[in-house]
């Protein structure tokens, strides 16, 4: 069985931070403004999708799957996560991320700043607060 995500118009994802401690793919309906689910995946070991893409469909993975990434990696992963994609070509793209663990995360993050924000906010890694204005 596939990754199972909450209810919602998930279709535009794009990932907004990736480093050797978590990828973070991020969904909304419309990402000019903000998005509302994150996958985020722990110490991401294998990584085999488009930095952006559309509707995904999350499935099992296939039985060559783990295969082909334990014999890359060594180890079967704790998390495999298999779906196929539009990234904008005439097919969907197959794509597997191989992780220690995944959580799904369903909050609005803003993609810009706003000064009348709530204390709790949170906004995309790329969002800084305006630099203050010289007298």
């Amino acid at each position: 069985m596939g990754l199972r995500l909450p209810e919602g118009t998930w279709w535009d994802w794009d990932v907004i931070a990736w480093d050797a401690a978590a990828l973070r793919p991020a969904a909304g309906h419309d990402l000019a403004c903000h998005h509302d689910l994150e996958l985020i995946f722990g110490d991401p070991m294998f990584v085999s999708c488009p930095a952006r893409f559309h509707d995904p469909v999350f499935r099992a993975p296939t039985s060559e799957e783990p295969v082909r990434v334990t014999r890359h990696l060594g180890e079967e992963p704790p998390v495999l996560v298999a779906f196929e994609a539009d990234a904008g070509g005439p097919e969907p793209v197959p794509c597997l991320i191989a992780a220690e663990r995944v959580e799904v995360v369903r909050e609005t993050v803003l993609r810009y700043w706003r000064a009348d924000a709530a204390p709790h906010q949170r906004f995309a890694p790329w969002v800084r607060p305006p630099a203050p204005q010289g007298s």
